[in-house]
């Protein structure tokens, strides 16, 4: 039997690993261990629960205020013990985190094989997103397989020089991870939005901010948009899930909570966020992950970053970039609410980043590489 070991440590990597991780326990011919550096505690165990799934072993990592170097020092030593105490045959990462690059970091140190899940994707800009794009491109260089979601992203490490028999599109697993949620447990999101006295109708807008380049005036700019809008649009509901982030959740609250039609929530379970998703007329976001789910449900999307590695969505007419510009935010955003909701839809257009089979195209390269 082969020990692999899975890591992960922040919501959106428990979605897109969840379906691998069920995958790949359905054979007999592996021991599979899930590790959760608990990068965000709550929001990571939360959802694996959600998935019937619970962290083997759990790191703790985070501090108060730490600072980008003590997060990954802190992390990368207690990965360190771990690799020491244990043989493992291979490594599963996802996506583009701290805990992605120091999980890496430390299997490759041991030698262990590393397999990363949506590799590929590339902004090509350093600084957007910060620090993702630099720890997903070198996460790239210690890799073994590397699981690109689209032929973009498989082009983006065959320029980088990576073989070509090393890569292969799969999709993205977080469309598999939409399929998991069972009837019931969308009945039961709604009735649990209810009772945060969000009601499902055409007039919902989503908004989610949170990455770390849009801190400071940038969120500033964000909030300014917002703060015009949704008095522009009274009728129009706002609901936003607001990160735990204290360098966003401040701003965020004392911006908003005045405005009769703005929602402020705690973060959301992942049935009840993609139930928004699904319902919302428009998204307001700076998130990767949704940029992917929302085409499922052709939902429009407005990107609040000015670079994006999910290209895929804004060719597609899914997806339009508008930074933190807020006369951008504002003209794009009233674009779409000044027109009735079945107008906005985009359901003539296949979701591009996958099929929902990602995770049983993964499996398979385990059965032929680790026997």
């Amino acid at each position: 039997m082969k020990n692999i070991i899975v890591i992960l440590g922040t919501r959106p990597e428990a979605i897109k690993l969840a379906p691998v991780i069920l995958e790949l326990r359905k054979s007999a011919n592996y021991n599979i261990t899930v590790l959760n550096t608990e990068q965000q505690k709550e929001l990571s165990n939360q959802t694996l629960q959600f998935f019937g799934i619970k962290a083997d072993i759990s790191l703790d990592v985070m501090a108060p205020n730490q600072s980008l170097s003590d997060l990954q020092a802190r992390m990368l030593t207690k990965l360190n013990s771990i690799f020491d105490e244990s043989i493992y045959d291979a490594v599963i990462v996802q996506g583009d985190t701290m805990s992605v690059f120091c999980g890496a970091l430390a299997a490759f140190y041991h030698k262990v094989p590393v397999f990363h899940v949506e590799a590929g994707l590339r902004s090509f800009d350093l600084f957007e997103p910060f620090p993702e794009e630099a720890l997903r491109q070198m996460t790239s260089r210690i890799c073994r397989f590397h699981f690109a979601p689209t032929q973009k992203a498989k082009q983006n490490l065959l320029q980088e020089n990576i073989q070509e028999t090393d890569i292969l599109v799969t999709g993205n697993t977080v469309i598999d991870a939409l399929n998991c949620i069972p009837q019931s447990v969308q009945k039961q999101a709604l009735h649990n939005l209810a009772a945060k006295k969000i009601n499902i109708n055409d007039k919902l807008v989503l908004v989610t901010v949170h990455r770390r380049e849009n801190h400071g005036n940038r969120l500033d700019n964000i909030l300014a948009a917002l703060t015009n809008l949704v008095q522009k649009f009274p009728e129009h509901t706002f609901v936003i899930p607001v990160h735990p982030n204290p360098n966003v959740r401040g701003k965020v609250v004392d911006g908003l909570k005045k405005f009769a039609n703005v929602i402020l929530t705690e973060p959301l379970d992942y049935p009840e966020l993609v139930c928004l998703m699904k319902n919302a007329k428009l998204i307001l976001t700076d998130s990767g992950g949704i940029q992917e789910e929302a085409p499922t449900f052709g939902t429009p999307v407005l990107v609040m970053r000015y670079e994006t590695e999910r290209q895929e969505g804004v060719d597609a007419g899914f997806t339009k970039l508008v930074g933190a510009d807020t006369d951008k935010i504002i003209k794009q955003t009233t674009v779409v609410l000044s027109q009735d909701k079945n107008k906005t839809r985009i359901l003539d257009i296949v979701n591009p980043y996958g099929d929902g089979h990602a995770a049983k195209k993964i499996a398979e390269i385990f059965e032929k590489v680790l026997p």
